[in-house]
């Protein structure tokens, strides 16, 4: 009986009444807050970077008091100017707020570089495979030099020079190929 008087008695009520409105008052100060520190309803469109120098991007989000951040360079791609962007993440035409940061996928300024394997003794086929398989090009002419194999590696070069295991080319370079022409029995 004790319990059911006092959940009916003004001290309660009055208690219950502080409760709520002063919930209802923390609820309605945090929105406030959050809306203010967290820049709502403010929107920065981010520029399309593509094929912009660093320079250039430097420029450009300085303007929008935005940041970036060069994550790291990708493969060479020869349609794009060395050392330019070629991806950035928010995408461009996306809204974020000021201080945001742009991160950066930069173009390299060559093909990387990529060791010679060891081919002597391979047949023409499989050197050819090879070769293309990590991105080297095979050039039109072959060196025949005196062998017992037909059409089998003794050597490899590249423009002119001869090159060996471990030497390292970047890719798409143009590989000769020196071949046994099969004439010594």
């Amino acid at each position: 009986m004790k319990l059911l008087q006092f959940l009916k008695s003004k001290v309660f009520l009055k208690q219950i009444i502080i409760a709520v409105v002063s919930l209802l008052l923390f609820v309605f100060l945090l929105q406030w807050w959050l809306g203010y520190t967290t820049n709502h309803n403010q929107k920065i469109q981010v520029p399309n970077l593509e094929k912009k120098s660093i320079a250039e991007v430097k420029q450009l989000l300085e303007e929008l008091n935005l940041d970036y951040k060069v994550l790291d360079s990708a493969s060479y791609n020869p349609d794009y100017p060395n050392k330019s962007v070629i991806e950035q993440n928010p995408e461009a035409g996306d809204f974020v707020k000021e201080k945001r940061k742009i991160y950066l996928t930069l173009n390299p300024s060559k093909y990387k570089d990529v060791a010679i394997p060891d081919l002597n003794g391979k047949t023409k086929r499989q050197a050819i495979t090879h070769l293309r398989s990590i991105g080297f090009f095979i050039g039109e002419k072959f060196i025949y030099v005196p062998d017992i194999g037909k059409d089998v590696v003794r050597g490899l070069k590249h423009k002119g020079k001869q090159i060996g295991l471990g030497d390292k080319l970047p890719k798409k370079s143009v590989i000769e190929l020196i071949l046994g022409d099969g004439s010594i029995n």
